[in-house]
């Protein structure tokens, strides 16, 4: 078995290897593992970027996690970047939030009914954050954008939804329209099972497009509902937009009486602590946020206005739900967590680590000539193989571009860095990457460039 599956890690090294790559790093346990979880998962995964389709080898299952390293079931170790798709800003395991998590387990896991911690959570964010009045807490991001989507229309009485081509909003059927994140990865533009019933509530343009979406509410004039956005678009590549642009979203939804939602799941909390309406001074009607605000747990929420948000059951005729909302174990890691980023001088320490991280690898690709371009914002950051100095819309990436990515993916784990297994995912750096991981991941990137431009 274990040579077959040595042939099977092999069989999509089709590049030949050039000087100065790295020796590939043992992923036999990994491979076992991975052929295992095909008998019981679609794919081997539960979540289909997980693949790995998209870099080389088969994925690593990963065993445990410290501050900023990884280590998977072969034994061997990685700096981080990915933290979890975004909310391990602290880092992994960090002593507080698994403090917090092992006293209150202690006390029993879910009860579906409501607990002080609920409250506690609540309100450290309310007090801190200027842009929401009232919260509901959900499971999920996924769950939070979708129960602000029905809140838009309930407050409306409008069904249809304006969303951007490249912006990823969960896998609700009324946003999986041209989406980003996972499907632009295997190549899709859309998911079978989405009624065109549904498809058809929801006008896709490109980002960055003030016409179009001029265009779009003459088309349709009073039946829509809302205007979602990322807050910044960073599921398809780290697409910046101009803050003349949002303010731009916000004036045309308040002259149509539609609503803009920030969809904050991966800049709320991660930029600062009031997210992207802070970056941009731009007041959103709704906002939703996902995992940071659990620690790492499965937690989504979302907020608004008071008179907004008295739109939901049981105040108002806005049904949503949810046995594990509010979870106590959740709330406990939360509050832990966001307490650490509420204190003074926190954003700014991590943002500026961050910022001289990616100017670093940018000024070394410049100064060897390589077609690379290293974008950043708070602690985001995303390696895109362009000359481009500016991309704000989906269009704007090169697809080809993504097989050097692959190539540099690799060489990055075996030399102990650990990326996003997609050139469209971004990078995030977190409070426990230290300047010696950090100058550590910055040698592993320039020698894995390289490799990438011989």
């Amino acid at each position: 078995m274990l040579d077959s599956i040595k042939k099977m890690f092999s069989g999509n090294e089709e590049e030949v290897r050039v000087a100065g790559s790295k020796a590939d790093i043992s992923r036999e346990k990994s491979a076992i593992l991975f052929e295992k979880a095909k008998k019981y998962f679609p794919g081997g995964v539960n979540s289909p970027v997980r693949a790995f389709k998209s870099v080389y080898g088969t994925p690593l299952f990963i065993e445990k996690g410290n501050g900023c390293f990884l280590w998977d079931a072969d034994g061997n170790q990685f700096i981080d970047f990915c933290c979890s798709w975004g909310p391990l800003i602290l880092g992994h395991n960090h002593p507080k939030i698994r403090e917090a998590v092992i006293s209150t387990l202690q006390h029993g896991l879910s009860f579906g009914a409501p607990t002080a911690l609920e409250n506690e959570l609540a309100e450290l964010i309310l007090k801190n954050n200027k842009y929401i009045q009232k919260l509901r807490f959900v499971s999920s991001g996924t769950e939070a954008v979708m129960s602000a989507i029905r809140l838009a229309r309930g407050y409306t009485k409008r069904d249809k939804i304006i969303k951007f081509e490249g912006c990823y909003h969960g896998h609700s059927d009324s946003l999986l329209v041209k989406a980003g994140s996972g499907l632009v990865t295997f190549g899709e533009t859309s998911s079978l099972g989405v009624p065109k019933a549904f498809a058809d509530e929801t006008v896709v343009i490109g980002l960055n497009d003030k016409e179009a979406l001029e265009r779009a509410f003459a088309e349709f004039k009073e039946e829509i509902a809302a205007v979602i956005i990322e807050g910044i678009p960073a599921n398809n590549g780290l697409l910046m937009q101009n803050k003349e642009y949002i303010e731009f979203l916000r004036k045309i939804t308040s002259d149509h009486g539609s609503l803009l939602i920030f969809d904050e799941v991966i800049t709320g909390f991660r930029l600062g602590f009031e997210g992207a309406a802070a970056y941009y001074d731009v007041h959103p009607d709704i906002i939703t946020y996902g995992k940071i605000i659990g620690g790492g747990m499965p937690v989504g929420a979302y907020g608004s206005s008071e008179e907004i948000m008295g739109y939901i059951s049981p105040d108002g005729g806005v049904y949503q739900a949810g046995t594990l909302s509010g979870n106590p174990v959740a709330m406990a890691a939360g509050i832990a967590q966001l307490s650490e980023l509420n204190k003074p001088g926190f954003y700014k320490e991590l943002n500026k680590k961050a910022a001289e991280f990616s100017a670093s690898i940018q000024r070394y690709a410049s100064a060897k000539n390589y077609k690379v371009r290293v974008f950043n914002v708070g602690s985001i950051f995303w390696i895109a193989f362009t000359d481009k100095d500016n991309i704000q819309a989906a269009s704007d990436i090169e697809a080809e571009s993504m097989d050097k990515y692959k190539v540099m993916h690799r060489e990055l784990l075996n030399r102990g860095v650990y990326l996003g297994p997609s050139g469209y995912e971004v990078g995030f750096v977190s409070a426990a990457h230290s300047k010696i991981e950090l100058e550590k991941a910055k040698r592993a990137i320039f020698e894995s460039l390289d490799v990438v431009f011989k």
